[in-house]
């Protein structure tokens, strides 16, 4: 199986997906290390977006993955304490489907590798 990369997004203040939040995707490019965007999406009625990676576009290296939690909170009518929240992972093995879940709160957050 070739790899993949997918996300989703749950809101834990209320329990349910957190549906049309921005997400982005970049990979660290080097020499000079600058983050390269690859995709946004925006997540549907279930937190889920299209892979950000289809199935074989992974290649090893750095990335990271830029939730706009800012704008998604002031939809709701709450503010955040986090603007946006990004998180940095490395691919070793690019044949991996790799799953990236963000649960979300006004005043925190969680991640994982999930599967």
């Amino acid at each position: 199986m070739n790899g993949s990369l997918t996300t989703h997004v749950l809101n834990t203040a209320t329990g349910l997906p957190a549906a049309g939040l921005v997400v982005r995707l970049a990979q660290l490019q080097e020499p000079g290390l600058q983050w390269r965007e690859l995709a946004e999406r925006h997540t549907d009625t279930d937190g889920r977006c299209r892979p950000l990676l289809a199935a074989g576009q992974a290649k090893a290296g750095t990335y990271k993955l830029r939730f706009e939690t800012a704008e998604y909170w002031q939809r709701l009518g709450h503010t955040s304490f986090y603007p946006f929240v990004e998180v940095v992972f490395t691919i070793v093995d690019p044949v991996q489907k790799l799953h990236v879940p963000l649960l979300i709160s006004p005043y925190s957050y969680t991640t994982y590798r999930g599967s």
